[in-house]
Protein backbone atom coordinates (compact mmCIF):
# COMPACT_ATOMS: atom_id res chain seq x y z
CA UNK A 1 0.00 0.00 0.00
CA UNK A 2 1.77 3.45 -1.25
CA UNK A 3 2.07 6.47 0.49
CA UNK A 4 -1.44 8.34 -1.02
CA UNK A 5 -0.40 11.92 0.26
CA UNK A 6 1.15 14.13 2.88
CA UNK A 7 -1.65 16.81 4.63
CA UNK A 8 -1.31 19.74 6.03
CA UNK A 9 -4.42 21.00 7.76
CA UNK A 10 -4.72 24.46 9.20
CA UNK A 11 -5.48 25.26 12.58
CA UNK A 12 -5.28 28.66 14.52
CA UNK A 13 -1.59 28.28 15.47
CA UNK A 14 -0.50 26.89 12.29
CA UNK A 15 -0.89 23.15 10.68
CA UNK A 16 -1.18 20.20 11.23
CA UNK A 17 0.87 17.20 9.51
CA UNK A 18 -0.58 14.02 8.40
CA UNK A 19 0.39 10.86 5.80
CA UNK A 20 -2.42 9.17 3.87
CA UNK A 21 -2.69 5.44 2.82
CA UNK A 22 -5.14 3.51 1.09
CA UNK A 23 -8.82 4.47 -0.51
CA UNK A 24 -9.83 7.85 -0.53
CA UNK A 25 -13.57 5.75 -0.47
CA UNK A 26 -12.25 3.25 2.04
CA UNK A 27 -13.35 3.46 5.33
CA UNK A 28 -11.50 6.40 7.88
CA UNK A 29 -9.13 4.77 10.66
CA UNK A 30 -7.23 7.20 12.51
CA UNK A 31 -3.59 6.66 14.11
CA UNK A 32 -2.25 8.27 16.63
CA UNK A 33 1.46 8.06 17.37
CA UNK A 34 2.53 7.76 21.04
CA UNK A 35 4.74 10.39 22.52
CA UNK A 36 7.65 12.47 20.97
CA UNK A 37 7.26 9.70 18.27
CA UNK A 38 5.48 10.79 14.78
CA UNK A 39 3.16 9.43 11.69
CA UNK A 40 6.23 7.54 10.80
CA UNK A 41 5.65 4.82 13.72
CA UNK A 42 2.89 3.53 11.18
CA UNK A 43 5.08 3.53 8.51
CA UNK A 44 5.58 -0.49 8.72
CA UNK A 45 2.51 -1.41 9.97
CA UNK A 46 0.19 0.05 7.84
CA UNK A 47 1.06 -1.53 4.46
CA UNK A 48 0.26 -5.03 6.61
CA UNK A 49 -3.75 -3.95 7.02
CA UNK A 50 -6.70 -4.22 4.53
CA UNK A 51 -6.23 -2.33 1.13
CA UNK A 52 -10.01 -1.23 1.52
CA UNK A 53 -9.24 1.07 4.40
CA UNK A 54 -8.06 4.55 4.37
CA UNK A 55 -5.55 5.59 6.55
CA UNK A 56 -4.82 9.09 8.27
CA UNK A 57 -1.31 9.04 10.61
CA UNK A 58 -1.15 12.23 12.05
CA UNK A 59 1.55 14.14 13.84
CA UNK A 60 0.28 16.00 17.12
CA UNK A 61 1.09 19.66 17.67
CA UNK A 62 4.68 20.07 18.73
CA UNK A 63 5.41 16.44 16.75
CA UNK A 64 7.10 15.62 13.95
CA UNK A 65 6.10 17.95 11.15
CA UNK A 66 3.02 19.67 12.88
CA UNK A 67 3.59 23.52 14.12
CA UNK A 68 4.42 24.21 17.71
CA UNK A 69 1.70 25.83 19.90
CA UNK A 70 2.15 29.38 20.18
CA UNK A 71 3.91 31.03 23.20
CA UNK A 72 1.97 30.56 26.32
CA UNK A 73 -0.23 27.55 24.88
CA UNK A 74 0.39 24.79 27.21
CA UNK A 75 0.39 21.11 25.70
CA UNK A 76 -2.38 19.80 28.22
CA UNK A 77 -3.92 16.46 27.14
CA UNK A 78 -7.39 17.98 26.44
CA UNK A 79 -5.51 20.07 23.46
CA UNK A 80 -4.41 16.94 21.84
CA UNK A 81 -8.46 15.02 22.37
CA UNK A 82 -9.21 18.79 20.35
CA UNK A 83 -6.75 18.50 17.62
CA UNK A 84 -8.34 14.68 16.67
CA UNK A 85 -11.33 16.77 16.26
CA UNK A 86 -10.31 19.37 14.25
CA UNK A 87 -8.13 16.94 12.02
CA UNK A 88 -11.63 14.81 11.22
CA UNK A 89 -13.44 18.33 10.91
CA UNK A 90 -11.65 18.98 7.78
CA UNK A 91 -11.37 15.72 6.79
CA UNK A 92 -15.39 15.57 7.17
CA UNK A 93 -15.16 12.34 9.04
CA UNK A 94 -18.43 11.35 10.78
CA UNK A 95 -17.58 8.09 12.04
CA UNK A 96 -14.45 6.47 11.94
CA UNK A 97 -12.09 3.63 13.51
CA UNK A 98 -9.18 4.79 16.10
CA UNK A 99 -5.88 3.58 16.63
CA UNK A 100 -3.33 4.87 19.20
CA UNK A 101 -0.37 3.81 20.52
CA UNK A 102 1.18 4.13 24.03
CA UNK A 103 0.82 7.84 25.54
CA UNK A 104 0.32 7.59 22.37
CA UNK A 105 4.16 7.47 24.19
CA UNK A 106 7.46 6.41 23.69
CA UNK A 107 9.90 6.19 26.28
CA UNK A 108 11.74 8.86 24.72
CA UNK A 109 9.75 11.55 27.17
CA UNK A 110 12.20 11.82 30.04
CA UNK A 111 15.16 11.05 27.58
CA UNK A 112 15.17 12.65 24.56
CA UNK A 113 17.35 12.14 21.54
CA UNK A 114 19.40 15.00 21.13
CA UNK A 115 20.97 14.53 24.80
CA UNK A 116 19.11 17.70 25.96
CA UNK A 117 16.96 15.13 28.46
CA UNK A 118 18.50 14.37 32.27
CA UNK A 119 17.04 11.06 32.89
CA UNK A 120 15.23 7.81 31.55
CA UNK A 121 12.29 6.87 32.05
CA UNK A 122 12.71 4.42 34.59
CA UNK A 123 13.24 7.16 36.96
CA UNK A 124 11.48 9.85 35.64
CA UNK A 125 8.10 7.70 35.31
CA UNK A 126 8.33 6.07 38.45
CA UNK A 127 5.30 7.90 39.68
CA UNK A 128 2.78 6.24 37.24
CA UNK A 129 0.98 3.00 37.42
CA UNK A 130 2.40 0.77 35.42
CA UNK A 131 -0.30 0.55 32.28
CA UNK A 132 -0.45 4.13 31.82
CA UNK A 133 1.00 3.87 28.55
CA UNK A 134 -1.67 5.77 26.88
CA UNK A 135 -1.17 9.02 28.61
CA UNK A 136 -1.64 12.03 27.10
CA UNK A 137 -2.18 10.75 23.76
CA UNK A 138 -3.49 7.04 23.61
CA UNK A 139 -5.50 8.45 26.30
CA UNK A 140 -6.62 10.65 23.47
CA UNK A 141 -8.15 8.51 21.39
CA UNK A 142 -9.65 7.01 24.83
CA UNK A 143 -10.96 10.20 26.06
CA UNK A 144 -12.32 11.17 22.45
CA UNK A 145 -14.21 8.17 22.30
CA UNK A 146 -16.44 8.61 25.45
CA UNK A 147 -16.05 12.74 24.81
CA UNK A 148 -17.83 11.90 21.07
CA UNK A 149 -19.18 8.37 21.22
CA UNK A 150 -21.05 8.58 18.36
CA UNK A 151 -18.23 9.21 16.02
CA UNK A 152 -15.99 6.03 16.82
CA UNK A 153 -16.82 3.00 15.56
CA UNK A 154 -13.47 1.00 16.33
CA UNK A 155 -10.82 1.78 19.57
CA UNK A 156 -7.59 -0.09 19.21
CA UNK A 157 -5.05 0.58 21.48
CA UNK A 158 -1.56 -0.52 21.32
CA UNK A 159 0.49 -1.39 24.49
CA UNK A 160 -1.75 0.88 26.16
CA UNK A 161 -4.80 1.40 27.99
CA UNK A 162 -7.33 4.19 29.35
CA UNK A 163 -5.40 6.39 31.71
CA UNK A 164 -6.42 6.19 35.75
CA UNK A 165 -4.52 8.12 38.90
CA UNK A 166 -2.26 6.00 40.74
CA UNK A 167 -3.57 6.60 44.27
CA UNK A 168 -0.41 6.77 46.12
CA UNK A 169 0.70 9.78 44.14
CA UNK A 170 -2.06 12.22 45.28
CA UNK A 171 -0.11 14.25 47.25
CA UNK A 172 2.01 15.09 44.17
CA UNK A 173 -0.52 16.46 41.85
CA UNK A 174 -0.07 20.11 42.87
CA UNK A 175 3.49 19.87 42.39
CA UNK A 176 3.41 18.11 38.48
CA UNK A 177 0.99 21.41 37.80
CA UNK A 178 3.36 23.80 39.29
CA UNK A 179 5.96 22.34 37.56
CA UNK A 180 4.39 22.46 34.04
CA UNK A 181 3.82 25.85 34.29
CA UNK A 182 7.50 26.58 35.64
CA UNK A 183 9.03 23.79 32.97
CA UNK A 184 7.09 26.41 30.14
CA UNK A 185 8.18 29.48 31.34
CA UNK A 186 11.59 28.20 31.53
CA UNK A 187 11.87 27.38 28.24
CA UNK A 188 9.77 30.05 26.55
CA UNK A 189 12.72 32.41 28.30
CA UNK A 190 15.65 30.63 26.71
CA UNK A 191 17.67 32.15 24.14
CA UNK A 192 19.34 28.60 24.19
CA UNK A 193 19.72 27.99 20.30
CA UNK A 194 18.55 24.37 18.97
CA UNK A 195 21.05 21.65 19.25
CA UNK A 196 22.86 20.35 16.23
CA UNK A 197 23.79 17.06 16.36
CA UNK A 198 25.27 14.82 13.92
CA UNK A 199 23.37 12.16 12.65
CA UNK A 200 24.81 8.76 13.63
CA UNK A 201 25.00 10.83 17.68
CA UNK A 202 21.15 11.51 16.89
CA UNK A 203 20.32 8.12 15.93
CA UNK A 204 22.26 6.51 19.29
CA UNK A 205 20.87 8.91 21.80
CA UNK A 206 17.44 7.68 20.66
CA UNK A 207 18.43 4.43 21.00
CA UNK A 208 19.85 4.85 24.41
CA UNK A 209 16.83 6.80 25.79
CA UNK A 210 14.24 3.78 23.88
CA UNK A 211 15.55 1.05 24.13
CA UNK A 212 12.35 -0.67 23.07
CA UNK A 213 13.11 0.60 19.33
CA UNK A 214 15.40 -0.88 17.23
CA UNK A 215 17.94 0.92 14.94
CA UNK A 216 15.77 0.31 11.56
CA UNK A 217 12.87 2.01 13.73
CA UNK A 218 15.07 4.57 15.02
CA UNK A 219 16.38 5.75 11.54
CA UNK A 220 12.44 6.28 10.61
CA UNK A 221 11.10 7.83 13.40
CA UNK A 222 14.07 10.59 12.94
CA UNK A 223 13.48 10.72 9.41
CA UNK A 224 10.06 12.83 10.18
CA UNK A 225 11.37 13.82 14.00
CA UNK A 226 14.21 15.57 12.87
CA UNK A 227 15.62 18.21 10.13
CA UNK A 228 18.56 18.33 8.52
CA UNK A 229 20.67 21.75 8.49
CA UNK A 230 24.11 22.48 7.41
CA UNK A 231 25.89 21.06 10.54
CA UNK A 232 23.68 18.33 11.23
CA UNK A 233 20.37 17.42 12.46
CA UNK A 234 17.71 19.44 14.34
CA UNK A 235 14.92 17.68 16.92
CA UNK A 236 11.90 19.17 15.04
CA UNK A 237 9.67 18.33 18.47
CA UNK A 238 8.67 21.55 20.56
CA UNK A 239 11.16 21.42 23.65
CA UNK A 240 8.01 22.32 25.81
CA UNK A 241 6.85 18.47 25.56
CA UNK A 242 10.02 17.55 26.87
CA UNK A 243 8.50 15.84 30.20
CA UNK A 244 5.09 13.59 29.81
CA UNK A 245 3.64 14.85 33.02
CA UNK A 246 3.26 18.19 32.18
CA UNK A 247 0.47 17.23 30.11
CA UNK A 248 -1.13 14.42 31.79
CA UNK A 249 -4.52 14.81 33.38
CA UNK A 250 -5.34 12.14 36.03
CA UNK A 251 -8.79 10.30 36.77
CA UNK A 252 -9.98 8.58 39.59
CA UNK A 253 -11.16 4.50 38.70
CA UNK A 254 -14.71 5.84 39.31
CA UNK A 255 -14.57 8.90 36.18
CA UNK A 256 -12.66 5.91 34.31
CA UNK A 257 -15.51 3.56 35.01
CA UNK A 258 -17.97 6.76 34.17
CA UNK A 259 -15.83 7.56 30.89
CA UNK A 260 -16.19 3.93 29.39
CA UNK A 261 -19.62 3.82 29.97
CA UNK A 262 -19.81 6.52 27.74
CA UNK A 263 -18.05 4.61 24.49
CA UNK A 264 -20.00 2.94 22.03
CA UNK A 265 -17.35 1.55 20.17
CA UNK A 266 -15.86 -1.95 20.27
CA UNK A 267 -12.41 -1.76 21.59
CA UNK A 268 -9.21 -4.17 20.88
CA UNK A 269 -6.30 -3.61 23.64
CA UNK A 270 -3.06 -5.91 22.30
CA UNK A 271 -0.78 -5.49 25.57
CA UNK A 272 2.94 -6.36 24.21
CA UNK A 273 4.43 -8.82 27.02
CA UNK A 274 7.62 -7.23 27.48
CA UNK A 275 5.99 -3.28 26.85
CA UNK A 276 5.03 -1.04 29.20
CA UNK A 277 5.54 -2.80 32.83
CA UNK A 278 9.02 -2.26 31.44
CA UNK A 279 8.75 1.30 30.11
CA UNK A 280 7.36 2.42 32.99
CA UNK A 281 8.95 0.85 36.19
CA UNK A 282 11.56 -1.45 36.73
CA UNK A 283 11.14 -4.98 37.60
CA UNK A 284 7.41 -4.14 38.21
CA UNK A 285 5.26 -7.79 38.06
CA UNK A 286 1.80 -5.94 39.75
CA UNK A 287 -0.74 -6.57 37.74
CA UNK A 288 -3.44 -5.59 39.81
CA UNK A 289 -4.18 -2.60 37.39
CA UNK A 290 -4.50 -4.43 34.12
CA UNK A 291 -6.79 -7.34 36.15
CA UNK A 292 -8.72 -4.56 37.37
CA UNK A 293 -8.88 -2.27 33.92
CA UNK A 294 -9.86 -5.67 31.79
CA UNK A 295 -12.40 -6.57 34.16
CA UNK A 296 -13.99 -3.28 34.12
CA UNK A 297 -13.48 -3.57 30.37
CA UNK A 298 -15.26 -6.69 30.19
CA UNK A 299 -18.19 -5.94 32.34
CA UNK A 300 -18.96 -2.83 30.96
CA UNK A 301 -18.52 -3.61 27.31
CA UNK A 302 -19.35 -7.13 27.20
CA UNK A 303 -18.42 -8.86 23.79
CA UNK A 304 -17.56 -5.56 22.23
CA UNK A 305 -14.31 -6.00 24.20
CA UNK A 306 -11.51 -8.05 22.88
CA UNK A 307 -7.48 -8.56 24.88
CA UNK A 308 -4.51 -10.24 23.53
CA UNK A 309 -0.76 -10.45 24.79
CA UNK A 310 1.35 -10.85 21.82
CA UNK A 311 5.45 -11.53 22.63
CA UNK A 312 7.28 -8.16 21.96
CA UNK A 313 7.97 -5.15 23.48
CA UNK A 314 6.22 -1.84 23.83
CA UNK A 315 6.80 -1.00 19.89
CA UNK A 316 5.39 -4.22 18.48
CA UNK A 317 4.08 -2.12 16.06
CA UNK A 318 7.15 -1.19 14.57
CA UNK A 319 9.51 -3.78 15.44
CA UNK A 320 7.12 -6.84 14.63
CA UNK A 321 4.48 -5.53 12.69
CA UNK A 322 3.40 -8.82 11.09
CA UNK A 323 2.58 -10.26 14.91
CA UNK A 324 -0.16 -7.47 15.44
CA UNK A 325 -1.12 -6.80 12.03
CA UNK A 326 -3.51 -9.91 11.29
CA UNK A 327 -5.33 -9.34 14.80
CA UNK A 328 -6.15 -5.43 13.74
CA UNK A 329 -7.33 -6.74 9.88
CA UNK A 330 -9.65 -9.19 11.53
CA UNK A 331 -10.97 -6.61 14.29
CA UNK A 332 -10.97 -3.60 11.47
CA UNK A 333 -13.36 -6.30 9.12
CA UNK A 334 -15.27 -7.42 11.61
CA UNK A 335 -18.98 -6.66 11.60
CA UNK A 336 -21.14 -6.51 14.78
CA UNK A 337 -24.11 -8.99 14.86
CA UNK A 338 -27.47 -6.55 14.71
CA UNK A 339 -30.42 -7.96 16.53
CA UNK A 340 -31.99 -8.75 13.12
CA UNK A 341 -29.32 -10.59 12.06
CA UNK A 342 -30.33 -14.36 12.29
CA UNK A 343 -27.38 -16.60 13.89
CA UNK A 344 -25.13 -18.42 11.62
CA UNK A 345 -26.55 -21.90 11.24
CA UNK A 346 -23.59 -25.07 12.14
Amino acid sequence: MGLFSELKLAVPWGHIAAKVWGSQQGLPVLCLHGWLDNANSFDRLIPLLPKDFQYVAMDFGGHGLSSHYSPGFPYYQQNFVSEIRRVTAALKWNRFSLMGHSFGWGEQEAGDVSGEGRASSHHQCHWLVPVCGCTAVAASAREFSCLFPEMVDKLILLDSSPLTLDTKEISNLLTYKRKAIEHMLQVEASKKPRQVVGPEEMLQGLLKNNHHVGEECGKLLLQRGATQEAAGLVLNRDRRITWPQHCLEFISRELFVHAIRKLQARVLLIKATQGYYDVRRENDADRDFILFLNGMLTSVLKERFQFVEVPGNHYIHMNQPQLVAGLISSFLQSREKTPDQPEPRA
